[in-house]
């Protein structure tokens, strides 16, 4: 398995599928990238030499922001919100959806699962 920043990608894939195993390497991004360092598109992650895969994660590491780093800004632009008392912190700090989604009937994978009231017996 070719190993790109740090991540196991898969062989039997095509590149421009197996670079959207890097946490911020979407679609388009991921041809974007090969394009940019000039792999075909439809090459396997297997078939790449070790100067095509050095090119690809010089170029990645260079222009992108990708992985360890991206996580790290993502986690601490919450936190930031959080930290100033922003309405989107409140939302993250309850755990609630934060992009204006209804929470009457909906947000369960937000919320978790409905308490349960009542249907206790005496013995």
């Amino acid at each position: 398995m070719p190993r790109i920043l740090g991540v196991d990608i898969p062989k039997n894939k095509k590149i421009s599928i197996a670079l959207r195993y890097l946490y911020g390497v979407g679609p388009v991004n991921a041809i974007e990238i090969l394009n940019m360092v000039k792999i075909d598109l439809d090459k396997k992650a297997k078939d790449l030499t070790d100067e095509e895969l050095a090119r690809l994660t010089a170029y990645l590491q260079d222009n992108y922001k990708v992985e360890g780093e991206l996580r790290r800004e993502v986690s601490q632009n919450i936190r930031r919100l959080m930290e100033i008392g922003a309405y989107r912190g409140l939302r993250h700090r309850r755990k609630l959806p934060v992009r204006g989604q209804r929470t009457k009937c909906n947000a369960r994978t937000r919320k978790g699962t409905k308490p349960r009231v009542g249907g206790l017996k005496k013995k």
